[in-house]
């Protein structure tokens, strides 16, 4: 027993040694096989050539474009205040709005009217006096005559008398004029501090105006957006009116989004000093004018708004999505073979979502607009879709 227990593993491993040896002598080798080539699937689009108008995207808040404080310029007691100068209130130039009690005033011009009339009675009377004194010089007296025969001291001081009291009635009178605060201009009314019966002092604000004529939204640029707009620029002893591009304002009210056209008047005299940023200015004509869409809401002053500038136009540009752009200013192109290639072009603008190309590219060609791991010039593709690049782009 023990010799086949010796032998039996003996036995089975050599068994298997001979099995191999045949199978390896007689069995049927195998030959690897060639997997074929597959060149990888993109997607692309056509270039399409078209004048292309750039468009720059900012935002800003409406504000007035003159605002100033209602100040009185006498004190005195307020007689009555205007129903109209209320916080949102609206009045028109010349409007009654403030009035003081004139009463003081008026008794003020009869006193100086007073003080006009004796000194004018004082002045004719001392020329008078002089005529009479140089008379009786030439008569009785020989020589010249002193300026004290001639009364001129006493004239002088007579006269000057009439100019003092003339400025006391003149002032007088433009204090009485004071007592009535007009609108200098059509607006609205931001708030008020002010009510009848209450003293007022010369100097010290009792509202707050804001004209309603035009409105303007201040819009921060980058440096390099200057590139894209025909901005205006002040120079020294430059008179004209220069006309900035258009802008077009959109702003959500009462879960509605609505517009508003405005115009680039004019650049802000600094760069800002923390942001490097340039400040133009949008003016919006007759804010508060009711328009042609009745339920749009007036263009009030501290609303927030979003502005799409109208730039410059670029002749014959291509407008591709944005992930079409290899690098700073490549692209993908593949041929009529279907193979692609590696092409420098120029770049106007890379927005966000879309790139815009002056040159190096021409209508019809196809773009790869896929993420490949590894590209070589003329490598082989597939092309999965061809789309037309689209005609109404705008660089964000």
């Amino acid at each position: 027993m023990k010799v086949i227990r010796f032998l039996l593993p003996l036995f089975v491993v050599a068994l298997g040694v001979a099995g191999s040896a045949l199978l390896v002598k007689y069995g049927k080798k195998t030959e690897p096989e060639e997997t074929p080539f597959v060149p990888p699937l993109v997607e692309a689009v056509t270039a399409v050539s078209q004048d292309y108008q750039f468009k720059i995207h900012a935002q800003g808040a409406v504000s007035a474009r003159t605002e100033i404080d209602l100040v009185p310029e006498v004190s005195g007691k307020v007689a009555r205040v205007s129903p109209s100068l209320i916080a949102g209130g609206f009045f028109e130039t010349g409007d009654e709005l403030v009035a003081i009690e004139s009463r003081d005033f008026e008794l003020g011009v009869i006193g100086a009217k007073s003080q006009l009339a004796q000194a004018s009675a004082l002045l004719a009377r001392e020329e008078a006096e002089a005529s009479v004194a140089l008379k009786e010089w030439k008569e009785l007296g020989s020589g010249a005559a002193s300026p004290l025969l001639k009364r001129e001291p006493q004239l002088a001081q007579a006269r000057a008398a009439v100019r003092a009291a003339e400025a006391a009635l003149e002032q007088t009178e433009r204090d009485l004029a004071r007592c009535i605060l007009r609108a200098p201009f059509a607006g609205r009314v931001e708030h008020r501090s002010v009510a009848a019966g209450q003293f007022v002092n010369r100097g010290a604000p009792v509202a707050r105006l804001y004209a309603v004529d035009f409105a303007e939204v201040r819009l921060p640029l980058p440096a390099e957006d200057l590139a894209y707009l025909d901005l205006p620029l002040a120079f020294r002893g430059d008179a004209r009116q220069i006309s900035g591009p258009a802008v077009t304002l959109r702003a959500d009210f009462a879960g509605k989004q609505h517009e508003w056209r405005g115009q680039i008047t004019r650049t802000e005299g600094r760069i800002g000093v923390r942001n490097r940023m340039i400040y133009a200015v949008v003016q919006i004509d007759d804010p508060y004018g009711r328009s042609s869409a009745s339920d749009r809401p007036p263009l009030a002053v501290g609303l927030y708004v979003d502005c799409e500038i109208e730039g410059r136009i670029a002749k014959d540009a291509i407008a591709l999505p944005r992930r079409a752009l290899r690098g700073k200013s490549e692209l993908w192109v593949i041929d009529d073979e279907k193979k692609l290639f590696i092409r420098p072009v120029e770049v106007l603008r890379a927005g966000r979502d879309e790139v815009i190309v002056g040159s190096g590219l021409e209508a019809g060609d196809v773009v790869c607009v896929s993420s490949l791991d590894a590209v070589v010039n003329g490598m082989s593709t597939r092309i999965a879709d061809v789309e037309a690049a689209p005609k109404d782009g705008e660089a964000k």
